[in-house]
């Protein structure tokens, strides 16, 4: 635990610093996200050793409030240096705008995930707002009611199938994601009774709006345009890290069109120490999608079933914005572990073993006093 709260805090110190102080820091921050960070990696060979599956780990749930209050922190710094009075330079607020931007994407983004997967009420609305003040809130609907339910499927609009690149992945994603995500919040509260007056996607989409009316009415219109380039910036590494992740994975369908059970063959893994620590195991993909209630420092990695990437998650994500560059890398790794997933069904192996996982998501919630986030 001190390993995540050290190289996941320092980042936002230095961001927070930069805002406030300008200077080196700026390009401290930024540095620290890009180039320290693949260092790191580079030099630090083999994954961390896996912890007891089991254990539960109380002082991660204490890291993610920590991490997840210090988000509405750091936005509202972040915007101060940027479009406010700081005394910045051009360069500098740009560059501290990137940084920011990098920092919502890659820690506050996994920490929001990690939080909407909780029980208690007040750690999956900081989630909530976390990304709705990234005006994407209604990613924490879809990913739990829909990705996490149909990942690996066409029904999925997340999961990218084999030779899409990720520009028209990112055309289409959020749409469809938008979409998806509304019609399986709203079908949940109708079997439970809900009035629509509560409707998440109500906090959503006025939370975002007024999250941007705020920074309007404080910074003006530049503040505004500000704002909208930081989000879209986290928005688009959001969306390159459920596309990295589950690329051209495909889940089989038995002769009755049922899709086959969650495995670990379905989503991408990568082995990499510092930015697993960065992103709080979010790159070990697999065993969140087979036991998604697991916290996060015990996720499990065993590269004989998982499919791991060539590189790390944040490496693999610059790679996929050159299209040829990732399909000839991707596609044959692809190949690889979508065969071995057919003849891992076709002898029913992988159907019996994950019969008896706990990973999973009832894709019909019961009626129940408040949508349970956790599932």
């Amino acid at each position: 635990m001190l390993k995540f709260t050290l190289i996941t805090c320092l980042p936002i110190v230095l961001v927070g610093t930069a805002a406030v102080s300008g200077g080196a820091w700026v390009c401290a921050a930024l540095l620290y996200m890009t180039a320290l960070v693949a260092t790191m990696d580079r030099l630090i060979a083999g994954a961390s050793a896996n912890a007891d599956p089991e254990a539960e780990f109380p002082a991660s749930e204490a890291l993610l409030v920590l991490l997840g209050v210090s988000h509405f922190a750091l936005l509202a710094l972040s915007m101060w240096g940027v479009a406010g009075p700081s005394g910045l330079s051009i360069p500098e607020r740009v560059i501290l705008g990137a940084a920011a931007g990098l920092v919502f994407g890659q820690i506050s983004h996994p920490v929001a995930h990690e939080l909407i997967h909780k029980r208690p009420r007040f750690m999956r609305w900081i989630g909530q707002w976390m990304y709705t003040t990234l005006l994407v809130g209604h990613h924490a609907s879809a990913h739990v009611l829909v990705h996490h339910v149909y990942v690996g499927s066409d029904q999925d609009p997340n999961s990218a199938p084999r030779g899409e690149t990720f520009y028209r992945y990112m055309m289409r994603v959020t749409r469809q994601s938008f979409r998806a995500g509304l019609a399986a919040e709203t079908t949940r509260r109708q079997r439970a009774g809900k009035a629509y007056l509560l409707h998440p996607y109500l906090i959503y989409v006025g939370g975002g709006a007024a999250t941007l009316g705020a920074i309007v009415a404080v910074f003006g219109l530049i503040g505004g345009l500000a704002f909208l380039s930081i989000a879209l910036h986290a928005q688009i590494q959001i969306l390159m890290s459920d596309y990295v992740q589950h690329y051209g994975l495909r889940r089989a369908r038995g002769d009755d069109g049922r899709l086959a059970p969650v495995g670990p063959q379905h989503s991408w893994n990568a082995p990499d120490v510092f930015s697993s620590f960065l992103m709080v195991n979010a790159p070990r993909h697999s065993d969140h999608h087979i036991a998604p209630s697991r916290a996060y420092p015990a996720l499990q990695l065993t590269p004989d079933n998982m499919p791991c990437l060539p590189y790390s998650l944040p490496v693999m994500g610059v790679l996929a914005l050159v299209p040829k560059i990732w399909f000839r890398l991707m596609n044959p790794l692809c190949d690889k572990w979508q065969d071995a997933a057919v003849a891992e069904v076709s002898s029913g192996a992988m159907t019996a073993h994950l019969a008896q996982s706990e990973h999973a998501i009832d894709p019909s919630p019961s009626v129940q006093s408040e949508p349970d986030l956790t599932r």
